[in-house]
């Protein structure tokens, strides 16, 4: 299925203009028609795939900009492929779940997940949730010498208009998610946030997550960033309240 669609998107992206690439990913065809219907009216290319090793081919061959994942897929389930996905990429991945337990919620997060819907979803919410991510992924091509808002603390390097960071020399490979909190977290130094605080700034307007949300990123973030991530030199927790940046 994929190869089909996906060698029309590429061959049809031939303008000045390349649209995103979106690929739905979700054993129920009624739900990928709608999703695909939805993404292309807000200027996206969509490919199709409705199971975890056709994803996984079709992210092979055809790289795409963001990746919506329902949880539950025959075969190679969403988390497993959440997981491979990761390992090679640091696209943006939206998972689609009927469950509505933390734990699940919590274990997406923890292997790489960037944002999650829950069925029944709305659309449009989740075209709107697709822009969100990807305007926090892209990368501006702005020459070095005008990256005046870089900010370097000891061996860390974080440069937001680039979207990177790195620690004594060495490229840090985080999630969306994960680098959105960093920036926002090293642009408020010494500044306290609760969780609440943190989700309603870093996450999207009117996501309804659990605080817990923040922890996993949080703690995720100490064992790519700390040298000791038990004991953080700069990602802090101020017992009671919440987590602030030390220089």
């Amino acid at each position: 299925m994929f190869d089909n669609v996906a060698r029309q998107l590429v061959d049809g992206d031939t303008g000045t203009e390349t649209r995103r690439r979106i690929l739905v990913v979700d054993d129920e065809g009624s739900i990928r028609e709608v999703l695909v219907h939805y993404l292309e009216a807000a200027g996206f290319a969509a490919m199709e795939a409705p199971d975890g090793a056709t994803a996984l081919r079709a992210a092979a061959s055809f790289p795409p900009d963001l990746v919506i994942l329902d949880v539950m897929l025959p075969g190679i389930d969403g988390m497993e492929v959440c997981r491979r996905l990761r390992a090679e990429s640091a696209m943006p991945i939206l998972m689609l779940t009927a469950r509505t337990e933390e734990e699940d919620k919590l274990a997406g997060f923890g292997i790489g997940a960037d944002d999650y819907v829950t069925k029944p979803f709305s659309p449009r919410e989740v075209v709107v949730r697709v822009q969100a991510l990807l305007r926090r992924v892209e990368a501006l091509s702005v020459p070095a010498m005008v990256l005046d808002d870089t900010v370097r603390v000891g061996d860390l390097v974080v440069r937001p208009q680039l979207r990177q960071a790195e620690r004594e020399g060495i490229s840090l490979d985080l999630t969306a998610k994960e680098f959105d909190l960093l920036r926002f977290l090293t642009e408020h130094p010494r500044q306290v946030f609760s969780r609440q605080q943190l989700l309603d700034q870093v996450w999207d307007i009117g996501y309804y997550g659990d605080p817990s949300t923040v922890t996993v990123h949080i703690c995720r973030l100490r064992e790519k960033l700390e040298v000791d991530p038990t004991h953080p030199r700069h990602l802090r927790t101020v017992w009671g309240v919440g987590y602030k940046f030390e220089p």
